[in-house]
């Protein structure tokens, strides 16, 4: 891929900070580009893909894209990706593993070639998340799977469209049922489908290529299946779980920040928890503005769907519920194991206790920095979190999966008043 992404493996080094202000812009959403990176598969020629984030994600989806033909060079946030007539319908072990979501090509390739084959996906290091329910789905459009060796075989000789009823509202089942469903023949209906901001953005994009879809968004989402795509232009949309990063770190440490480009419509539950917590939180003429001066109340959370409290959340309100007045319990509903990360927080001293899916934790006034490391994205960036409140010295290692899923976290927690460097 031309033009390198930003990647930074160094060991992040966090020292307790003082009130945060200024203001900070989020990038694009990582868990929206990806897929519509994925979607360019759907139809040769040249696509434009604006306000993608600088990422390891990202650069890693790029080489699985070139790797099959494509042509894809990154500039200041715009991807451009040049689609040929013919492509190699393969992802294989080394690149698939790095990331879960490459699992997403395996519905446009099927779509548009007839076969893949498909490396069972790696990805964050946070418990067992089956694909069943895509090959199911996938299945009952028409497709036909074998696993071997490690990789998904796909084909199928013409997709059908029908109703997919999903067991759970699955984010990447959604994804690829709908970038499969676009060039089936009749009409797909997707029931229970996710419903998450990025979802919409797909099929918005999606449809400026010419598929016919409607009710994105909501729990049906309904397909018409089209002959042929076309290539479009497209604006990523704003990182939700990035915004809410930089919500946390002031929640810690308190202070006054905007967050330029955030969207209040695409975190809902997530500010109503944080105003029960006792920031203040309201829209801004350019995204979001926010308030925290005084030590935060506990309150329950409990991860569900959106537009429930998000999965990816749910380590940054572990970090905050370290630090605040009271004992917050935290529900797990949607991974198992996605409380790998509590042991590393216990580490720089917070009180966590894990019984099942749930993590109970007894706020203290303050936390003691110490050598820890980051399991996945959302884990490092609470580690990050924390550390603003610890005393001495946090050091995070792994950092590299921080840089998977953000622009330059360091720099913008810096340029905030954050204490924050790479050693």
């Amino acid at each position: 891929m031309k033009n390198e992404i930003f990647s930074e493996n160094n060991p992040i080094l966090v020292q307790k900070s003082g009130p945060l202000h200024g203001s900070v812009t989020v990038a694009g959403a990582k868990n929206s580009a990806l897929k519509l990176m994925a979607a360019c598969l759907l139809a040769p020629g040249k696509f434009t893909l604006h306000n993608v984030p600088a990422i390891a994600d990202v650069k890693w989806m790029s080489e699985l894209l070139e790797h099959m033909g494509a042509s894809v060079t990154f500039n200041e946030n715009q991807l451009k990706i040049e689609v040929p007539e013919s492509l190699t319908p393969e992802a294989p072990y080394e690149l698939v593993e790095r990331m879960r979501a490459s699992i997403v090509v395996l519905g446009p390739l099927l779509a548009r070639f007839g076969q893949a084959r498909v490396s069972v996906p790696g990805g964050d290091d946070f418990g067992h998340r089956p694909i069943d329910m895509h090959l199911r789905g996938l299945e009952e459009l028409g497709a036909r799977f074998t696993t071997s060796h490690g990789y998904i075989e796909a084909e199928t000789s013409g997709l059908t469209g029908t109703r997919v009823l999903l067991e759970f509202p699955s984010v990447g089942a959604t994804e690829n049922l709908l970038m499969a469903a676009v060039l089936a023949e009749g009409t797909t209906v997707i029931d229970n489908a996710a419903r998450e901001p990025e979802i919409s953005d797909l099929a918005d994009f999606l449809n400026q290529m010419g598929a016919e879809i409607s009710g994105a968004g909501r729990s049906v989402i309904t397909i018409t299946g089209v002959k042929k795509l076309h290539p479009a232009e497209h604006t990523v949309i704003p990182d939700r779980i990035e915004a809410a990063t930089y919500l946390a770190a002031l929640g810690v440490v308190g202070g006054e920040i905007e967050i330029k480009q955030a969207r209040a419509d695409h975190m809902d539950m997530l500010i109503r928890k944080l105003n029960e917590m006792g920031m203040s939180i309201s829209p801004s003429v350019e995204g979001l503005q926010a308030s925290a001066d005084k030590r935060l109340d506990s309150v329950d959370i409990s991860t569900l769907p959106y537009p429930g409290v998000a999965t990816d959340y749910k380590p940054l309100f572990v970090a905050m519920l370290s630090v605040a007045e009271g004992v917050g319990i935290v529900t797990e509903n949607i991974f198992s194991g996605r409380f790998r990360y509590a042991d590393e927080l216990v580490r720089i001293g917070a009180d966590i206790r894990i019984e099942g899916h749930h993590a109970v934790v007894r706020g203290l006034p303050a936390l003691s920095g110490a050598p820890v490391r980051a399991h996945d994205i959302r884990a490092g960036a609470a580690l990050v979190v924390a550390g603003l409140a610890a005393e001495g010295e946090t050091r995070i290692s792994d950092a590299y999966h921080i840089s998977r899923g953000y622009q330059d976290l360091v720099g913008n927690l810096r340029s905030l008043g954050a204490n924050i460097s790479y050693s």
